[in-house]
């Protein structure tokens, strides 16, 4: 475990550095829904690919686009090792949750990796308070130091954020997306509710303060996302919370795999209209692509996987994550390599 030492604060949504939206932008707009729209579209079935294309052309006409590579320095970047493999850097925040105290960090951290055969996906959360070598801001004034992988955001926007999960995991980012999980809510109410197996009884500490039972359960949209904040009633914290978190992605993909959306106009209008408002992606990421790549895709070849860590500890007065840097080495060269099975059992806490 590393050596504690006294660290510089972390930066506030008040630091000059914090990036805001685009002008004339509402903020709600900036941090979206993306991979999960582009699964959930591409288990709409597509045997309509006609009229699947015309609803994605619509869809990709309204989605915001985000530069998120320009600033990135070529000479800095890994190569890639597999043809045809494409990793999707998923930067996720919750913009309404209670306990939220800054717009500018990114609470959720998933790569998404697909393999070349596009015959299934895993999707790897990278805990926010994951201590790792952050590289200086275009700036000059930030990074250049370990930190929480979360402050890349704060201090340098998108493309220091890509910087810090190419040089952590060695893997190089083919496209981002922008996530925010306070969106999940109108998604979840489109789809008419999900199903979520609760893995004990515990009370939410956000009003109007829900107790959710232990077991299968339904829940609309505004109990799924109280369910994906809880963490401080769980003995590993915030690891609790990627774990709800990857439920509800799960549970929404299998009611779309499921429900036949697809059919119902009225249902997929309304999915498409809650979707379409919380799409941000890089320039060069085409949304009617990748459906049409994913269409064979479904839920139960999802594999939620978590970074390879210790546990966690303190660095100076800071809680942190300590990255489990022997498996973090041989994980990250799996998915390199797009070495499957081997991305699966090593992912698995």
């Amino acid at each position: 475990m590393s050596t504690p030492q006294s660290v510089e604060p972390e930066p506030t949504a008040d630091d000059p550095a914090s990036p805001e939206p685009p002008a004339g932008k509402p903020r709600r707009r900036w941090r979206r829904i993306v991979l999960v729209s582009l699964l959930v579209v591409a288990l709409l079935g597509l045997g309509g690919v006609v009229a699947g294309g015309l609803y994605l052309r619509s869809v990709e006409s309204d989605i915001e686009r985000v530069d998120a590579f320009t600033d990135v320095p070529e000479e800095s970047r890994p190569q890639a090792v597999t043809k045809g493999a494409m990793n999707i850097l998923i930067l996720g925040s919750d913009t309404r949750d209670p306990e939220s105290t800054s717009g500018s960090r990114t609470d959720t951290i998933i790569l998404a990796h697909l393999p070349k055969d596009r015959s299934s996906a895993q999707l790897i959360s990278i805990p926010r308070d994951t201590w790792v070598a952050v590289p200086r801001s275009r700036d000059g004034n930030h990074g250049g130091r370990d930190a929480k992988v979360n402050a890349a955001y704060a201090w340098g926007g998108v493309p220091l954020m890509v910087q810090t999960v190419e040089k952590f995991t060695g893997v190089r980012v083919d496209h981002v997306a922008m996530v925010d999980f306070a969106g999940f809510k109108e998604i979840i109410d489109a789809l008419g509710g999900v199903r979520i197996t609760a893995e004990k009884e515990f009370t939410s500490i956000h009003p109007p303060f829900r107790t959710f039972a232990q077991g299968t359960q339904e829940m609309d949209g505004e109990a799924a996302l109280d369910y994906a904040r809880q963490r401080k009633q769980f003995a590993d914290g915030d690891f609790a919370r990627i774990r709800h978190q990857q439920q509800v992605i799960k549970a929404i993909l299998d009611k779309v795999s499921s429900g036949g959306i697809l059919t119902n106009p009225g249902k997929l209008n309304s999915f498409l209209q809650a979707t379409s408002d919380s799409v941000s992606v890089d320039k060069e990421l085409s949304l009617l692509d990748m459906a049409t790549e994913l269409r064979g895709l479904r839920s139960g070849n999802l594999f939620f996987l978590t970074s390879p860590t210790k546990g966690t500890g303190r660095v100076g007065t800071e809680s942190v994550v300590f990255a489990d840097t022997g498996r973090v080495k041989s994980f990250y060269d799996s998915v390199r390599r797009d070495a499957v099975q081997e991305i699966i059992s090593g992912g698995k806490r």
